[in-house]
């Protein structure tokens, strides 16, 4: 395969990566996230293997910071290498990460079963929708950070050190520092 056509191939994750839309069932990008399902499989096969666990999960992320992250499975991820995690992470089964943009996660953060984390949007208007653009914006979870069963971080999102979300909560603005977070929206319930 000649590099122009190369080229060509990665345009739309480019744009995806830019924040730009971009075409969500670009052959290309189909393929990435098919090729992230079988590392996924593959980090369950291996999950209680000490020596091939930690290559299976370095295979599926971006980063991880040290031999100590955990993945419960079933999780899922769109394609896994935009994701990149710090040292002690757990993320517990039924997780999803739709990292169509980069998804950063601190350092000793625990992630409850069925945590959903959205980078990628569709567009509100009807109209729009159906010229089937979609795009993405970074989500950032920073340090010592426990988001609770079945919360949902939405695109864009900034949560910062010392958090904690509530199990169920929709994070719709950026959180900050050493709050206890909780409900639909999400609001701070305390002060930590």
């Amino acid at each position: 395969m000649s590099d122009s056509t190369d080229d060509q191939l990665r345009e739309e994750e480019r744009r995806m990566l830019a924040g730009e839309g971009y075409q969500g069932n670009d052959p290309y990008l189909s393929q990435q996230r098919q090729k992230a399902q079988e590392r996924v499989a593959e980090l369950g096969r291996v999950r209680h293997d000490p020596e091939r666990y930690p290559l299976a999960l370095r295979e599926l992320l971006g980063a991880v910071g040290d031999d100590k992250a955990i993945i419960e499975s079933p999780v899922y991820f769109d394609y896994g290498r935009n994701t990149h995690v710090g040292e002690r992470f757990y993320m517990n089964s039924m997780c999803v990460i739709l990292d169509c943009a980069r998804v950063d996660i601190g350092d000793d953060v625990l992630l409850g079963p069925n945590v959903q984390v959205y980078t990628a949007e569709h567009p509100v208007d009807p109209s729009e929708r159906l010229k089937g653009l979609e795009s993405a914006r970074p989500v950032r979870i920073g340090n010592n950070v426990w988001v609770g069963g079945g919360a949902i971080i939405l695109p864009g999102i900034t949560i910062g050190n010392g958090v904690t979300i509530g199990a169920g909560a929709v994070v719709t603005k950026d959180v900050p520092d050493n709050v206890v977070v909780a409900g639909n929206p999400a609001r701070i319930v305390k002060h930590v």
